[in-house]
């Protein structure tokens, strides 16, 4: 009897071929019910051409890249080691890596809302790190079970269709699945050609269900994610963005803080127009003995008229007009009320720049809620004297230097950094100095890094190279200043700046857009779907592929504080039931 492997290599390469095509078949199968993840994941369309979509395009979709695996890496290896036992178990492995692979997507996706990709490689490994730290041995056992389950279907699929080649190549029932499956593939491609050209969001909205499937434009993303209204889908290009869903009611202070101690310790903000430089902070930095907070990478990415709501409200923008409406006052300034710490805001300079005077027009919109009353003074000649610097009461205090006012800026710094070294007999504490610009004029300053430094005396010298944002200033306060264990998801998206230990995504919302930051490059996304990037290493402009993975995560941070009010409203309505 001759041998498999004696046959000429024409009969052994057709016949390998042929029961690839069948083991390739079996896999597309498994494939597409494993796949039924992500169907389930999403909510069913609305319409019936969107269903109709939906169920073409998961089967065609699914079953192309199962099929492309077979054509790009199983087949030239078929060519080139055409050995029966060799290319069984290869074939083996790749598709159990295939389906392995898909499976760890569908998880990431229905965690994170994107697919895996090296862009967003951060956020996708701390959430399997994540996982494992929970609940190590079921992550493992899981991973195993299923990592055996697949590998022995792939071995019994191949054995059976090696054993019943012959058999199998008689049927005649794989036609009516494989040319069903071609003519999905080309009927879904025609309606999304034609969704596109006439913006129908029900078909638009499943572009990002699928591994490897990623829309053109981010319109509909933002869409899905309920940055803009589906209804007024076609008629919005030139809105702004806004919440589709109600924003949630901001949280009032209900005694949280156990510590009544009376405050003796100030915090002074001191803000300007200008964008600091390196050298500006670092004679600050000279200057202070302990406490230097130096942040290196800090993110300061919006308009000037509501950057002042990033930093007090430790919110994005898209949040500013509904909690207006609710009259809302940041938890901050709630505690210093029932402190009974003062407050007080001056501004300095006179400035006719139409950048500086919607940056005070965004500041005092906010005054009648949080500052009693507003000095303004045309310089700091009144202000440098360590007399009056030590006579404001314990309280918040900021000073904004508007305009191009870097000279009597720099002067009022080392005036506040004498006292400030000076220390006063009736002071615990030096005061907390928190120095830093504010607000961009242009889309290319909001993209770039804006040192600023934090002084917490009681803290060491520590330089944070980690994302940060004056939206992290508050939750900062509350810990450190005020000693309030308040969870700060509860109130803001910022984070308490001195337990920054891991690398995170930044986003705000302008008015025509929203802004991105990851450790390496920063975003503008317009609301037309046109992206801007920007290396924060080369401190340029780059030409780059849409980073839709990483608009999404900017997309979850914005909607941080909401989303967290709606995991509570399910967890009291599960506690009722």
């Amino acid at each position: 009897m001759v041998s498999f492997e004696s046959k000429p290599y024409s009969k052994r390469l057709l016949q390998l071929i042929s029961w690839s095509h069948w083991f390739t078949f079996f896999n597309i199968i498994a494939a597409i019910l494993l796949s039924s993840i992500y169907v389930f994941s999403e909510a069913m369309p609305d319409t019936l051409l969107g269903q109709t979509y939906l169920v073409t395009t998961w089967l065609s979709h699914i079953a192309f890249l199962t099929f492309m695996s077979f054509v790009l890496i199983l087949f030239p290896i078929t060519l080139l080691f055409p050995r029966t036992r060799f290319i069984r178990v290869v074939a083996s492995i790749i598709f159990s890596a295939q389906l392995l692979l898909l499976l760890l997507d569908a998880f990431i996706y229905t965690r994170l809302g994107y697919h895996l990709n090296i862009s967003s490689s951060a956020p996708i490994l701390d959430l399997i790190n994540n996982e494992i730290q929970q609940n190590s041995r079921a992550f493992w056992f899981v991973s195993l079970v299923l990592t055996m389950v697949i590998l022995s279907f792939e071995l019994i699929a191949s054995n059976y269709a090696w054993k019943h080649l012959k058999e199998l190549q008689k049927t005649i029932f794989a036609r009516f699945i494989v040319i069903p499956l071609v003519s999905f593939f080309f009927f879904s491609h025609i309606i999304h050609i034609w969704a596109d050209a006439n913006l129908e969001y029900d078909v638009l909205r499943q572009d990002t269900v699928l591994p490897l499937s990623y829309p053109s434009t981010a319109k509909t993303l933002l869409t899905k994610y309920g940055m803009f209204d589906q209804v007024d889908y076609i008629a919005r290009r030139t809105s702004p963005l806004a919440f589709t869903d109600a924003v949630p009611q901001y949280p009032l202070y209900q005694g949280q803080c156990l510590n009544d101690t009376k405050l003796k310790q100030s915090v002074f903000m001191v803000i300007t127009d200008q964008i600091l430089q390196t050298q500006q902070l670092d004679k600050i930095k000279q200057r202070t003995k302990q406490g230097v907070l130096s942040l290196d990478n800090h993110i300061d990415n919006a308009s000037p008229k509501e950057a002042w709501f990033n930093l007090f409200y430790s919110l994005p923008s898209i949040y500013q007009k509904a909690l207006f409406e609710q009259q809302a006052q940041p938890l901050l300034f709630q505690i210093m009320a029932q402190k009974d710490l003062a407050t007080s805001l001056t501004i300095v300079g006179e400035d006719h720049n139409e950048a500086s005077v919607i940056n005070t027009d965004g500041l005092l919109s906010l005054t009648h809620k949080l500052f009693p009353t507003v000095t303004k003074l045309a310089d700091i000649s009144s202000l440098i004297f360590a007399d009056k610097l030590n006579s404001y009461a314990p309280g918040l205090h900021v000073f904004y230097f508007k305009g191009n006012n870097s000279y009597q800026f720099e002067l009022f710094l080392d005036a506040l950094m004498s006292v400030q070294n000076n220390q006063r007999g009736d002071k615990q504490l030096k005061d907390i100095l928190w120095i830093s610009s504010i607000g961009n004029s242009t889309t290319e300053t909001s993209l770039s890094i804006k040192p600023a430094l934090l002084v917490l005396p009681a803290s060491k010298n520590k330089s944070i190279n980690k994302l940060t944002s004056h939206m992290d200033m508050q939750p900062t306060l509350i810990k450190n200043w005020l000693n309030c264990d308040i969870k700060a998801t509860s109130y803001s998206n910022g984070t308490d700046i001195k337990k920054l230990n891991n690398d995170r995504i930044i986003a705000n919302t302008m008015d025509n857009g929203i802004v991105v930051f990851n450790k390496d490059k920063s975003m503008f996304v317009d609301q037309n779907g046109n992206f801007q990037s920007y290396s924060i290493q080369l401190a340029a402009p780059i030409t780059a592929k849409p980073d839709f993975p990483l608009m999404i995560d900017g997309v979850h941070f914005i909607k941080q504080f909401s989303k967290q009010f709606d995991e509570q409203v399910d967890k009291q309505l599960n506690n009722v039931q």
